[in-house]
């Protein structure tokens, strides 16, 4: 074993997210890098306490919802991965946010986590398509993090402050999920698309006491198919 090699090799991480893409990524590509990996997928799991104990290299976070302790973030190196150009795009929802204004494509930026919310400096970005259903996007983003991690931790990459003028991004509530007026097919279907994901409220109308929520969307000939739940409102 190289000297670099056995030096991550002797190193400890910890991986957090609670997500189905998370877990998979984890499990199948993450955990078997070098060194010694933990993976946190609950608020209650990430204590203080408990990172003390591991006392990791690294804290990468792959998909996280929640404030995480300052105590963590000041003690430990704690990485996290945003679907933007930053400092385009800071803030919630941002595949939605991005959907929403015609991006096609976009950044998936590795940062390090400070107490304002993705404003840290930056490791590295790493170019991510926007197409296909809200959860397919978030498979082929937790695959690229998984890329961008081993990087990070081979190169002992320092990250650098961002460079630019901020733009935010405000983050969806669930009765936004409201089918709006579209001007076109197209619109309507990625506004289907951009919510079909677990964890999200799924795009929906209320139609003469009925609820009807949408999801895993096609389109084809300006025509789009996809599974609908009807339930009494």
């Amino acid at each position: 074993m190289r000297n670099q090699e056995r030096k991550i090799a002797n190193k400890v991480y910890i991986v957090v997210g609670y997500t189905s893409w998370s877990k998979d990524i984890f499990k199948r590509k993450i955990s078997k890098y070098l060194g010694k990996w933990y993976f946190i997928s609950s608020r209650k799991q990430l204590t203080g306490e408990k990172v003390k104990t591991i006392n990791p290299k690294y804290i990468f976070f792959l998909h996280w919802s929640w404030k995480v302790q300052e105590g963590i973030i000041k003690n430990y190196e704690c990485v996290c991965f945003h679907m933007t150009d930053l400092p385009y795009g800071r803030g919630g929802s941002p595949l939605q946010n991005l959907i929403i204004r015609g991006y096609k494509n976009t950044k998936l930026t590795a940062l390090r986590m400070t107490k304002d919310f993705d404003a840290g400096p930056i490791y590295l970005k790493r170019p991510l398509s926007l197409k296909g259903r809200a959860e397919e996007i978030y498979f082929r983003a937790s695959n690229l993090a998984a890329e961008m991690i081993l990087k990070i931790i081979k190169n002992r990459i320092v990250p650098k402050p961002q460079e630019g003028r901020a733009v935010i991004f405000k983050r969806r509530k669930p009765e936004e999920s409201e089918i709006p007026e579209c001007k076109n097919i197209k619109e309507l279907y990625n506004y289907i698309r951009m919510l079909d994901a677990e964890g999200y409220p799924r795009t929906f109308i209320k139609y003469k006491g009925f609820i009807f929520k949408f999801s895993r969307p096609t389109l084809s000939r300006d025509v789009i198919s996809c599974e609908v739940k009807i339930k009494k409102a």
